[in-house]
């Protein structure tokens, strides 16, 4: 492993990144999963320590004080995420790459740190009436929350310019054979 690399994959709610972020550690050894830090509560089963390390907002602000992250925001109000320099130093002694799974900010700030040793891929929804209808059929959001989210995606479509690579998440098996081949090209530099 020539280099710390990082790979950032970011996308609004529902643009199907989770989906295509599990099917690269499926097939793709060399990467590990980063394990953010989140202080809001978990849903159905996750796992503390596996989907999330899980913190109180004071154990947050804790480790914000102690400059232990790599990036992080308010994603939600109330809501924050982040990104521990410990969990990438430790996929990288593991000799593997950390796959970065964050929202569009922390995406960003993560390539300004790390700069060329960063990655950064936005999945991009084909249309915002494509991303209702997707979040719409997951039953999981009230009618506040799938406009709240469609608003950040709005938002966060206003800065794909900024990524090193924007794919377009219309067929997700194109979508994802796109993203596995930039990767690859990544890590062969």
């Amino acid at each position: 492993m020539a280099a710390n690399k990082i790979i950032i994959v970011t996308a609004p709610s529902g643009a199907g990144k989770t989906t295509i972020v599990k099917k690269l550690l499926g097939e793709m050894p060399g990467l590990a999963f980063s394990i953010s830090a989140a202080t809001r509560t978990p849903r159905g089963n996750e796992v503390d320590g596996k989907d999330y390390y899980f913190l109180s907002q004071e154990a947050f602000h804790q480790k914000i004080e102690e400059n232990a992250f790599a990036e992080y925001e308010m994603v939600y109000a109330g809501k924050y995420y982040g990104t521990l320099k410990s969990e990438l130093e430790r996929i990288w002694k593991n000799h593997q790459y950390p796959l970065v799974d964050i929202d569009v900010k922390g995406a960003l700030s993560i390539k300004e740190k790390y700069h060329g040793n960063a990655l950064t891929i936005f999945i991009q929804p084909p249309s915002l009436d494509a991303l209702r209808e997707r979040l719409s059929e997951r039953g999981t959001e009230t009618q506040a929350s799938l406009e709240e989210r469609l608003g950040k995606a709005r938002y966060e479509l206003s800065f794909a310019h900024q990524f090193d690579h924007i794919v377009v998440n219309g067929n997700l098996e194109e979508a994802y054979r796109q993203v596995k081949d930039i990767v690859e090209n990544f890590l062969t530099i």
